[in-house]
């Protein structure tokens, strides 16, 4: 099946964004915030909004494009808005900073709007003193061409190192589709509604939606109208979850009346369409390590419609509430911790805040949580382990180790189970999804039976 024809749309996003008025000091003052990398982006915003009560919705929509913009491209752009005083590769790996001499959040703001915000000189004259109306005219046709490819694509050296070695000359395509935004998929609640009628509804409301290419119960929006106070959101019919990320959910495929756990719930967005496909029959719990996160999912499982859950919180992946549930599982979900690198779409600033350190702390927590996690199968059952990471050290390495320490345990193609579900996606052993080729986050699963 052909790639969806999104990515037009995608990078037409990024063409024109507008200002509040002529005063760019928010979208600075914000920029310059998130520029720390100690925390998350959406986190640092998040702050600066609460801390400015002033700030309008257009306001807002703003400074969300600019400083994400800024994320997307910052080494291209301080390569651009001034020369490196010393080496991209040299920084610490806690966090890039802006350690480029020049290169304030101001003209970093300034270059993204003028290199990828689609506005022309004239609308700067206001803006700017006449030395940055300058600088600002030879940015817009200054080439990147002489600059190394890690420059050029927007990625610390070390990253660039490991993602060139897995997708050599397919990287630029991959990073032009990851530095683009991503489009905003609904999932529908088939125990409350059908896909058909929710698309014909939001039609019907001036909202461009479509159907998402393999997930079946997917729907993609143009745009981000807001949605919180949506009838249809409201009552439990949808939920904003990436095809991905739904895809993960089909490729467990729990059964009405199995026990079933999704190991990692987080929020509870996957554990929500397990049990929509398990009709809320049967038993589904949901496991994890934060209660702040568990108590996320309260008022959206009370939207559902759902009677089969329970949250369950354990302080680590050998607690004594995991042991004594050994065996019982008909099908288990581990959507394990990772760098999230796929998700650069939606989360930019991760490119720059992991780092190989963060990586291999992160491997030994993966391997540890999916030993622990298997432990729970009962013979003949399925695990699915998956991540939203790109890099293989998150994705066949743990896996491939898994299965030479439980031979009871075998790969089940991940394009098999699809295909027995009419997913017209095709895949091999493993489950990839790319946004350049798919047009969802980029995912790894890994379909596991238990042998019987």
């Amino acid at each position: 099946m052909p790639a969806p024809k999104s990515m037009s749309g995608r990078r037409a996003a990024e063409r024109r964004v507008e200002p509040p008025g002529q005063d760019l000091t928010a979208a600075i003052d914000a920029l310059a915030e998130v520029l720390e990398l100690d925390r998350p982006a959406d986190v640092r915003l998040s702050a600066c909004f609460r801390a400015d009560p002033k700030l309008g919705a257009r306001d807002r929509a703003f400074i969300a494009e600019a400083v994400y913009g800024v994320l997307r491209h910052l080494r291209s752009l301080q390569v651009l808005a001034a020369p490196p005083v010393k080496p991209l590769a040299a920084l610490p790996p806690s966090g890039i900073g802006v350690p480029l001499a020049g290169a304030t959040p101001r003209r970093l703001l300034l270059a993204w709007l003028a290199r990828h915000g689609g506005r022309n000189l004239r609308e700067f004259e206001s803006l700017v003193d006449k030395d940055d109306l300058e600088w600002l005219r030879g940015l817009k046709g200054a080439s990147l061409d002489e600059q190394p490819e890690a420059v050029r694509l927007d990625l610390p050296d070390w990253l660039h190192e490991r993602l060139l070695a897995q997708y050599g000359e397919r990287l630029p395509g991959l990073m032009a589709a990851l530095n683009s935004p991503a489009p905003l998929d609904l999932r529908v609640n088939s125990l409350k509604a059908g896909r058909d009628t929710l698309l014909a509804e939001l039609a019907g409301e001036g909202l461009a939606a479509a159907p998402t290419p393999y997930s079946p119960l997917g729907i993609r929006l143009q745009g981000k109208p807001a949605l919180q106070k949506h009838g249809r959101y409201l009552d439990g019919s949808f939920e904003v979850q990436d095809e991905g990320s739904q895809l993960l959910g089909l490729l467990l495929a729990p059964r009405r009346g199995e026990m079933v756990c999704d190991f990692c719930a987080g929020a509870g967005g996957k554990t929500l369409l397990l049990g929509a496909l398990m009709h809320s029959a049967g038993r589904l719990y949901a496991f994890d390590v934060s209660e702040k996160r568990l108590a996320k999912l309260k008022p959206r499982l009370a939207r559902s419609g759902l009677s089969n859950v329970q949250g369950l919180l354990i302080a680590h992946e050998r607690d004594a509430k995991v042991k004594r549930l050994a065996g019982k599982f008909d099908r288990v979900l581990v959507d394990a911790p990772c760098s999230g690198l796929g998700t650069l779409r939606r989360n930019p600033d991760l490119k720059w805040r992991q780092s190989p350190q963060s990586v291999t702390e992160l491997n030994a927590k993966q391997a540890a949580i999916l030993a622990s996690a298997a432990s729970l199968v009962k013979a003949g059952g399925r695990l699915v382990y998956a991540t939203c990471s790109l890099l293989a050290e998150e994705n066949e390495a743990i896996v491939e180790a898994f299965l030479a320490a439980h031979p009871e345990f075998r790969v089940l193609p991940a394009g098999e189970v699809l295909a027995a579900q009419k997913i017209p996606l095709e895949m091999g052993a493993y489950f990839r999804l790319e946004p350049a080729t798919h047009g969802a986050d980029g995912f790894f699963a890994a379909v596991l039976e238990h042998r019987a």
